[in-house]
Order: C-alpha cells, then structure tokens, then sequence
C-alpha cells in the first residue's frame, strides 16, 4: 500500500515519501504550506489511490475537540422528555457521533482529514493526544469505550495561523509542501487542461511567475488561482501573445483579478503598470 500520486494531482518525490513514511509508522501526517498548494485535496487524492474512504473534519474557530469524539444532545432530550417521548429512557439517542469516532467505526482503513487544525484554539490539538495515541476514547455517557477497528490514515493541514504545541508536533511526521517550480507547475496545468496550446501556457506561467514575484505582495497568487486563470483565458479565447502585448494599453495581464485576491495588492501591481507605461 503506497501512495505514488495520482492522474489528477501531480505529487513531487518528497511528498509522496512523507505520505507513506506516515502510514509505516502510523502516526499523523502534518502538512504545511502556502494556501491553495494542495493540502486538502492531498487527502482525497490519498483516499482514491488507495482505494479507501474518506472522513472530512474541517475545523473552525469555534471547533472543540470533543465534537470530533460525539456531541450529548441534552436539549433534545430535554425537550423530548417534555412531549412524553420514549426515546428519553434511552441516552444512546442522543449521542452524536463525531468524525474520529465514524473513523475509528469503520469497516476498512479510512483517510481522516482534519482540515486547518490551527483555526481552532490552542488547546485543540492537546486536546486529541490521546485519542490519536491510543485509538480509543471514553464515552462517559453511555459508559462505553470506542476503539478502532483500523487505524485511520490520517492527514492534518495547517495554514500557520497558530504555533502547534510542541507535544503534538512530537506524534506527526511533518511536510512541507514547497511551491512549485515552473517545471512543477507546468505539468499540473497540463493535468488540468491537457489541450492547452504551448505558447499560451508559457505565456501563462511567465506572468504568474513574474507576478509572484512583485515586491509587496500581501498575497501571492497559488496554484488553484492559475489554475482559475488559465480557465478564463482560454474561456474567453485570449491570444498567447495579448498577454506581452507591448502596446501600453493592454499590458496589464488578461482578468486579473482571478490572480490578486485584495485591493492592495490590485493597487500595487497597477501602479507598477502604470510607472511601467511612463519609463516606455
């Protein structure tokens, strides 16, 4: 069971060593990165070359490590109480299983992704040590003890929003997805738009290359912001060369705005243009 990328997602080397040195040593694979590197899309990339389900958790700010176990419905049960239902003699009604506890319960080895763990508060991922540790967890309520009948494979993303505690960092193997080289990047187009005609695709990366390297930046372009650009361009049939056109009217790149995501970075690269218009 190894994981080699897939026809979708172009996996360098590296990535594809940390993902199966996490499952020989059956430990959490961490990864980190610039957004819109491929993160997320990673585990389901994972999940379908190894022919295994998938369990999304996506954290939020507001996301409690409790919620991944199971959730006790006490007003449910409050209120059923009230109407004389007979579901109430029964606590187990009111358990909400959580994503680790759908992991831990099924039938063959699933994928669990726990998305952007660093939105939630600090103590969220100390919260899960021993959960992840030992495959099992408590449920105080029913007085029973969940324990998984496979350990999961499980991958968790990380933005750098937060410092992870030094205890969690010791029980993951860490990666870090680096960005893409042209090299890189130009065979993930391809994937993408295998019909692409080469000139526009080198014109393409050019400026998206150039464009991430303009000093200031608050927001870089990523790989799934090309990727949208690219599918405009060729939406709207824009010629390789419109994109180096050298009459000044037209050099700035074709919508743009699927590139930059804010108004300081708009502004940045429009005065650059404009400074670049007056030097000609």
């Amino acid at each position: 069971m190894r994981f080699s990328g897939t026809d979708s997602y172009i996996a360098t080397t590296d990535l594809t060593m940390a993902v199966n040195a996490a499952i020989v040593l059956q430990r959490p694979l961490l990864i980190k990165g610039e957004p819109g590197t491929g993160k997320t899309q990673l585990a389901v990339e994972v999940a379908r070359a190894l022919d295994r389900p998938l369990i999304e958790w996506h954290v939020k700010s507001t996301s409690k490590a409790r919620q991944g176990l199971y959730e006790y419905d006490a007003v449910a049960r409050l209120r059923d109480s009230q109407l004389g239902d007979a579901r109430v003699h029964d606590i187990a009604n009111y358990i909400i299983k959580g994503k680790l506890w759908e992991a831990f319960e099924a039938e063959v080895q699933p994928v669990l992704l726990i998305d952007e763990i660093d939105k939630a508060d600090i103590e969220f991922p100390n919260d899960l040590l021993q959960e992840l540790d030992k495959m099992e967890f408590y449920v105080y309520e029913t007085r029973q003890t969940v324990r998984a009948r496979h350990r999961p494979i499980i991958i968790i993303t990380s933005n750098n929003e937060k410092e992870l505690p030094d205890a969690f960092l010791r029980r993951c193997f860490f990666h870090f997805i680096r960005f893409p080289d042209e090299a890189v990047m130009a065979e993930i187009v391809r994937v993408h738009f295998p019909g692409l005609k080469k000139r526009l695709l080198q014109e393409a990366m050019a400026s998206f290359f150039e464009l991430r390297e303009l000093p200031g930046l608050k927001k870089k372009p990523s790989t799934s912001e090309l990727l949208d650009w690219i599918k405009l361009l060729v939406a709207d049939d824009i010629p390789p060369e419109a994109l180096r056109d050298p009459d000044t009217q037209k050099a700035v790149p074709k919508l743009y705005g699927a590139l930059l995501k804010n108004e300081q970075d708009m502004q940045l690269f429009e005065r650059l243009v404009f400074l670049n218009r007056r030097g000609k």
